[in-house]
């Protein structure tokens, strides 16, 4: 068995053709600078590009896989130096079982898989070449569909406050929307953690996933989880999911969920935070983003058992710390090789050798979750102290 850094949500910005995919993502987003960035600066084993639906993404693996740069993996995934790329697609859902609209998250095993998906949603989806579209059917048709394919469904982002399953789509229960035997995971989003979600007795059967939904280089791998796999394959990570034959999640990295973008109930008009108020003491509207805490606590129920979880580490990405600008940053990589090297493996002494004594100081609190935060909501990230 081996341990990997995954990172399975992260999206295209452009195609090969510089077409947008992912409109609000970065123009230098493309599948190629992805698995650079994650594979030599990151030092991620297995990432999940949520876009490959494209047939322009598709075209540009081909075009890796015809140059030799990456090949179809024994078990499922592409292989590109030392990554490995699950090829997943986020579709969203709005159909008569829910309020909607709803984010999923669904992986396939092989490129072949994939383009069969393609031509399935080609006529239930508007424009098959950008993300996070329209998916005009049942969502357990889908969820069926993605099954007979050999694929993972997993709910994206569940509990912010717009497009997910707690969010939007759902009064109280998953079952309103899917079928639960065929969800693979839950994804927390970054204003969720463990403790968190676990106050809903239905989330106990499932594995969690923390991931970054980067929409920018520099944001892939601001969460992330700890596998143990015997390789870094499609198939090990379905057994992962699903703690199977020792393979299991053994630790999930992310965000204090305060830092996220809608933990706090926010006022609509002037983002001031509300609290068991009907109205806003700052201005005087009526109008709330509902945060995630409030939300979660909406829907909290006795919990009927105890779960064991892998544990939840709070942590956030070297970029948040102050004083580390981008010369800082290459000095580290210079003398680490990745990120995850710095965060997780280099000692506190072999930090201060390359960087000053405050920042390896701050590194060494990043990597043990001891940073002091204020709440963010409404769509304002919250900020480190």
């Amino acid at each position: 068995m081996e341990t990997i850094f995954a990172d399975l949500h992260i999206h295209v910005g452009r195609d090969k053709h510089n077409y947008p995919v992912k409109i609000s993502a970065g123009k230098t987003l493309t599948l190629t600078n992805i698995l650079k960035e994650a594979s030599r600066n990151k030092g991620l084993q297995m990432i999940g590009v949520i876009d490959c639906q494209s047939p322009a993404v598709q075209e540009e693996l081909m075009d890796l896989i015809n140059q030799g740069a990456a090949n179809e993996r024994l078990g499922g995934g592409i292989t590109f130096e030392e990554l490995t790329l699950i090829l997943g697609s986020e579709i969203e859902i709005y159909d008569d079982r829910c309020q909607g609209p709803i984010h999923v998250l669904c992986y396939l095993p092989t490129l072949e898989a994939m383009i069969q998906f393609t031509q399935w949603l080609r006529s239930r989806m508007k424009n098959i070449f950008l993300s996070s579209q329209r998916y005009y059917g049942n969502a357990q048709e889908l969820q069926a569909f993605v099954k007979s394919l050999g694929g993972l469904f997993i709910p994206a982002h569940v509990f912010t406050p717009f497009k997910s399953l707690y969010g939007k789509g759902v009064k109280q229960s998953l079952t309103e929307v899917f079928d639960p035997n065929l969800i693979d995971a839950i994804e927390l989003g970054l204003s969720a953690d463990t403790t968190m979600a676990d106050q809903i007795n239905e989330l106990h059967a499932y594995t969690y996933v923390s991931n970054s939904d980067a929409h920018s280089l520099s944001k892939i791998a601001r969460e992330y989880q700890q596998l143990q796999v015997a390789d870094p394959s499609f198939n090990e990570l379905a057994l992962a999911l699903h703690n199977r034959y020792e393979r299991t999640i053994v630790a999930n990295y992310g965000m204090n969920p305060k830092l996220g973008k809608y933990y706090h109930t926010v006022c609509k008009k002037c983002l001031y935070p509300i609290e068991g108020r009907s109205n806003c003491a700052n201005c005087g509207a009526d109008k709330i983003i509902k945060g995630v805490s409030e939300r979660i606590k909406e829907l909290s129920d006795d919990p009927d058992d105890v779960v064991l979880r892998p544990q939840y580490i709070h942590q956030v990405p070297l970029s948040y710390i102050p004083g580390l600008g981008p010369k800082m940053y290459q000095r580290l990589l210079d003398a680490f090789q990745t990120e995850m090297n710095i965060i997780h493996f280099a000692t506190k002494s072999q930090l201060q050798a390359v960087v000053p004594e405050r920042i390896a100081h701050k590194i060494w609190q990043l990597r043990t979750g001891m940073q002091e935060v204020s709440a963010g909501g409404g769509g304002k990230y919250g900020k480190i102290k």
